[in-house]
């Protein structure tokens, strides 16, 4: 008995060590851009708060319709009477004691109450209906911003390692360069101002690429965090910028027209005034009379023995109307006060739909722009990179200085640097034009 307990406890140790080792290791996501917005979906937690509002906001519904509905109440009741009421009355001038009760007093009865006619209830029931469409759109509203802030930081990880990868090739060339100066200076060939001046230009590079290093790690945890996975996932991006890019299609893009009901945020301004239309109904309605139902059926015991008790029922129907008749100004300034908000809401409702037909030209616009520019921009790159060729050929053979090529080799830094920044421009226009359009 003893072995298979130990047995027993052996299995379980390992078993615990495994899970924890398996907690320990690292998790490995491997996520194309659609992928990791799917994912983020299903694990980010706005996303997830979102949800859990429109829930609320589903049984909030049922809650404010509940309230109008019929209800049926039960209760009991039993005292025992420690000293019981006596009375003196006059009996033909004789005052005389009685005592008014017994030792026992209990009481079942039920009772059912519905509400007949309530206006301001019928209004909140509206109201209830209205607040879970606005949660719906506002879960709307966080998946479109977790979708275009997956994108980005997605896209910007991209970029990243694309400028890495050009600088590490950079700074590969220009070691080499050092490297080859400093033989030269060696031998009488070359100046000490070369070699100082590659290794401050060396020296630069490395500290631009560990800056960038930073700056990476810096967005893998943003993804993360967008992600709802573990600080120690590790994520791998399968796609690539110039997949992504050869997808973009500005012409397309630029030919679908703005429907300026399909946007989120024209939606939810609709919303919030629908909501100050129901707040003035609710305010005006708070004038009209009230009416409700109530009907019970009680069962009264007394005696002086708890098992020898005497029970009479009784029932009653009622109904109460209640007429609002003076309110010292109450209810006239809420309704004033609920017009004013309808107006103010009318007016958001104008500034808003004013935005965003003023965003979808300027996007229009930014999004030719940031075209023109990556194209631009993309042929300069080339452009620099053949310079820089040159110089390191001419370098190569003394026919040009080092601070010649120090130069062309800045010059290229900063078109891949242009490109880089025109690149993430374009990147983000357009994901910035999709969720206008609500096509991201």
């Amino acid at each position: 008995m003893k072995r298979r307990l130990t047995a027993v406890f052996i299995i379980l140790v390992v078993a615990v060590s495994a899970t924890l080792r398996a907690q320990d290791t690292p998790q490995v996501l491997s996520l194309t851009v659609d992928q990791a917005v799917e994912y983020a979906l299903d694990h980010n937690r706005s996303v997830a708060a979102a949800r859990y509002d429109l829930l609320a906001s589903e049984k909030s519904v049922w809650e404010t319709l509940a309230q109008g509905l019929p209800s049926i109440d039960a209760s009991a009741s039993l005292s025992y009477n420690l000293a019981i009421m006596t009375r003196i009355i006059d009996f033909g001038g004789t005052p005389t004691p009685f005592k008014f009760g017994t030792k026992y007093d209990a009481a079942v009865g039920v009772s059912a109450s519905t509400v007949v006619f309530n206006a301001p209830w019928l209004v909140g029931i509206e109201t209830a209906k209205m607040a879970q469409v606005l949660a719906r759109q506002g879960l709307t509203q966080t998946t479109l911003d977790t979708k275009e802030n997956v994108r980005n930081v997605y896209y910007l990880i991209l970029t990243l390692k694309e400028t890495m990868k050009v600088v590490e090739r950079n700074l590969e060339n220009l070691n080499e360069i050092l490297a080859s100066t400093k033989a030269m200076y060696s031998v009488g060939m070359a100046e000490a101002t070369d070699v100082d001046q590659m290794q401050s230009t060396v020296t630069m590079l490395e500290n631009s690429r560990s800056s960038m290093l930073r700056t990476l790690e810096v967005n893998h945890n943003m993804l993360r965090f967008l992600l709802g996975v573990p600080a120690n996932t590790e994520i791998i991006l399968t796609d690539s910028i110039d997949g992504i890019t050869a997808q973009i299609d500005v012409e397309a893009l630029l030919a679908d027209e703005f429907r300026l009901e399909d946007n989120i945020s024209y939606q939810l301004i609709e919303s919030q005034l629908a909501m100050s239309e129901l707040a003035l109904k609710s305010a005006k309605a708070s004038n009209l009379p009230t009416l409700a139902g109530t009907i019970y059926y009680n069962r009264t015991g007394m005696g002086d023995e708890l098992m020898h008790m005497q029970y009479f029922p009784y029932s009653a129907t009622a109904v109460q109307l209640q007429i609002p008749i003076f309110a010292s100004g109450l209810r006239s300034a809420k309704i004033n006060k609920a017009k004013i908000n309808l107006e103010k809401s009318i007016n958001t409702k104008s500034m808003i739909s004013e935005q965003l037909l003023m965003q979808e030209r300027q996007l229009r616009y930014n999004l030719l722009n940031a075209s023109e520019q990556f194209r631009s921009q993309k042929a300069n790159i080339e452009i620099a990179g053949r310079v820089l060729e040159s110089y390191q050929n001419k370098y190569d053979q003394g026919m040009a200085s080092s601070l010649d090529l120090t130069q062309a080799n800045n010059n290229y830094l900063t078109a891949q640097n242009n490109y880089i920044q025109a690149l993430m421009n374009l990147l983000q226009t357009k994901v910035e034009f999709d969720k206008l359009m609500n096509k991201l």
